[in-house]
């Protein structure tokens, strides 16, 4: 853990509004997405029947809000590289090895929380290493924003964005020549079965954080390393700068679904067109956010969720190892029991499973304690 004792969401390497989009993101990880079928059941709105439907993955092919929930956060961890800014082209080599040696450890620290996440041991004692599930949603996190950074700090800007479009098309190409898009058709189920050590999510014949699948992830971090860029240049004109973010992820959208026609956009394969999709999905997030957080500036909007994005990871991490599901119950089991309603009771016990992480979230803000690899 460590206490930061300068921090300010608005500093110069961080604003308001990636914080409480972070947060706004992991909100729905923490029990958000829960509240939909108690409230669909009490009020019977369709507006909560999309909430409720939004609130699933999808089964393979297309899209849902619930599946912008993984690569907002990869876009969102490019876009703090953006931010800084940072080049090592030309560093002494002392500067250089530093850089290095603090993103291997951040590394190897995604991927061990991954591990420890999955609870993926092994069912032995010592583990059998073969019975251990590697692939995470942590380690994508770590690999993504990995090679980003590399990519960054050695590669001019036009070399970045060219970096990025071979990415989308040389996976694409890839996909395309050497496989089809069905779940054990797929290159992505190939390569998983021959080179990922360690069981895959349900014993699928690929893993959804597999490895040929972290290629395109990593075009998102750069895409939000490009959108933190523009954040920087143009913090002076947010009319500029609110225009660009907007009409970006509109045409992104257009580019991603266009693309489908003939590129099913797929989360599991982690698709070209789904990384377009949801990066322009993100951009277009960023640009409300930056409207209400840093340019309106809702205090009280922003706290609520900068809370949970300052320690984004803790409270992932605690969203497996934690059972706050029994800690609202022992808190407020005897409130929800009041109500004849079992709808009314399971949505007591779901705001309380919130408000008890947000409570020690606060905690932890207030004392400008943060957790991060």
């Amino acid at each position: 853990m460590q206490q930061q004792t300068n921090y300010s969401p608005t500093s110069h390497r961080r604003l308001a509004s990636v914080d409480a989009l972070r947060g706004f993101d992991m909100f729905w990880i923490i029990g958000g997405e829960s509240l939909f079928a108690p409230l669909l059941s009490l009020t019977g709105l369709g507006a909560f029947a999309w909430g409720q439907a939004q609130m699933q993955h999808s089964t393979w092919h297309g899209f849902t809000l619930y599946d912008l929930i993984f690569p907002l956060f990869i876009f969102l961890s490019g876009v703090t590289l953006g931010l800084a800014n940072k080049t090592l082209r030309g560093q002494p080599p002392q500067q250089r090895q530093s850089a290095y040696k603090k993103a291997i450890k951040r590394l190897l620290i995604l991927v061990g929380l991954g591990v420890l996440y999955n609870h993926g041991w092994g069912a032995s004692v010592p583990p059998d290493l073969s019975e251990i599930r590697y692939a995470s949603v942590l380690a994508r996190i770590g690999f993504a924003w990995f090679f980003a950074a590399l990519i960054v700090w050695h590669c001019r800007p036009i070399a970045q964005y060219l970096i990025f479009a071979g990415i989308l098309l040389g996976y694409w190409l890839l996909q395309l020549g050497l496989g089809d898009f069905s779940i054990s058709g797929s290159i992505n189920a190939a390569v998983d079965q021959c080179c990922l050590p360690g069981i895959t999510y349900q014993g699928k014949p690929y893993d959804p954080e597999g490895l040929l699948s972290t290629l395109p992830a990593v075009a998102n971090a750069l895409a939000g390393v490009f959108a933190g860029r523009w954040l920087h240049l143009h913090r002076d004109q947010p009319g500029k700068l609110l225009r660009g973010l907007f009409l970006a992820g509109i045409t992104l959208c257009a580019l991603g679904w266009t693309w489908n026609l003939v590129y099913p956009v797929n989360k599991d394969l982690w698709t070209g067109s789904f990384s377009l999709v949801t990066i322009g999905c993100s951009l277009l997030f960023l640009g409300c956010f930056y409207l209400i957080s840093d340019i309106w500036k809702w205090r009280g909007f922003t706290t609520l969720f900068a809370v949970i994005g300052c320690n984004a990871i803790l409270v992932y991490m605690a969203s497996s190892l934690v059972n706050w599901t029994y800690t609202s119950k022992s808190l407020f089991g005897g409130i929800a029991s009041v109500f004849s309603s079992a709808d009314a009771g399971n949505l007591v016990i779901v705001i309380g499973v919130l408000a008890v992480q947000w409570i020690i979230l606060h905690w932890l803000y207030r004392r400008k304690l943060f957790v991060s690899p």
